[in-house]
């Protein structure tokens, strides 16, 4: 029988899984669904201190090896988010699932007072987005992308959030210079979590009108184009703050790829473009081949195979007792 519990911030997940931001918005029976589908967590959609339309269409495309999007963090404000959160948060206690808020801002200190609203509605986490890639106009490149910048973030969101009891989580980008470097920075400043990583961001042409499709021009790549660059980050973040819980996210779209992602060093594993992949269910179909690649290997608890990238590699020998050489 496999155990798919995971122990999350002294929280027990019943799975593995987590739903990634925006994938679902942050609708009570949504997320419910969600919880209900098989995920062991939910992240609601990123709010920020004001409301927002988000770009115009179009806005998402399926360019054939992932997804590319710039929505535009279209939400309607922390004070409006409250109300959501708090509906969303009493059924999913019901369901023993935990809920994480996700949030954005401008300047730093703007952070830590979306936090302090959103604090209000008592949610188990809360993310912190300083990642966005499809926003760099009217918010400035990623605090992601420099230390001393995430580091700061995050102090002011973990001054509000750490005296409400509420643990934080990170979300980092992949498109930085060393990951773990960043990584560390925030931890040292309070992050109790890591949510790694973002999307990708990028540009799609259409050859014949020569535009950009996304009315934005550019946005973020996720799905399965992602994955090898999201377990890379992984495995970085977890040579770097190797105590600290990390939620795998890119790519992941089958039960292979989680067991990819766990071996990485992942804690939990994050789930968002397989919905669109693989419809609603996609989370109860990923779970099944989980759970049939660990009874077909032998596999009854997760830890027999999380961080397995990490440990020492032991290489088959010759007849002559001579190592031979892994294959390319």
């Amino acid at each position: 029988m496999s155990n798919l519990a995971t122990e999350f911030l002294n929280r027990t997940l019943v799975t593995p899984f987590v739903l990634a931001s925006g994938i679902w918005g942050t609708t009570a029976s949504l997320l419910e669904r969600a919880a209900l589908a098989g995920f062991g967590a939910v992240t609601a959609k990123s709010c920020g201190p004001t409301p927002r339309a988000g770009h115009v269409n179009p806005t998402c495309l399926d360019w054939g090896h992932g997804l590319i999007n710039a929505i535009g963090l279209a939400n309607p404000g922390a004070v409006e988010e409250v109300a959501l959160l708090t509906s969303a948060r009493t059924r999913l206690e019901a369901l023993g699932v935990p809920l994480i808020a996700s949030i954005f801002a401008g300047p730093p200190a703007e952070f830590g007072e979306v936090a302090r609203i959103i604090a209000a509605a008592k949610p188990d986490f809360i993310e912190v987005n300083i990642s966005c890639p499809n926003v760099h106009s009217e918010f400035g490149e990623p605090y992601a992308g420099d230390a001393d910048a995430a580091s700061e973030v995050t102090g002011f969101v973990t001054d509000v959030a750490k005296p409400a009891g509420i643990p934080v989580i990170v979300k980092l980008a992949p498109n930085v210079s060393s990951i773990g470097r960043i990584a560390r920075a925030v931890v040292a400043a309070g992050a109790d979590a890591l949510c790694v990583v973002n999307t990708m961001p990028g540009m799609v042409i259409d050859a014949e009108s020569g535009q950009a499709i996304l009315a934005n021009r550019t946005g973020g790549l996720s799905g399965p184009a992602i994955k090898p660059i999201a377990l890379k980050c992984v495995y970085d973040v977890r040579r770097a703050c190797p105590e600290t819980p990390i939620i795998g996210t890119g790519g992941v779209s089958t039960g292979l790829d989680a067991v990819e992602m766990l071996m990485a060093g992942a804690t939990a594993v994050g789930v968002g473009s397989a919905v669109y992949y693989r419809g609603a269910k996609a989370i109860t179909t990923i779970r099944t081949e989980l759970e049939s690649w660990m009874a077909a290997h032998g596999v009854t608890d997760l830890d027999q195979i999380r961080g397995a990238v990490h440990r020492e590699r032991i290489y088959p020998t010759s007849p002559s007792g001579a190592p031979v050489p892994a294959a390319h």
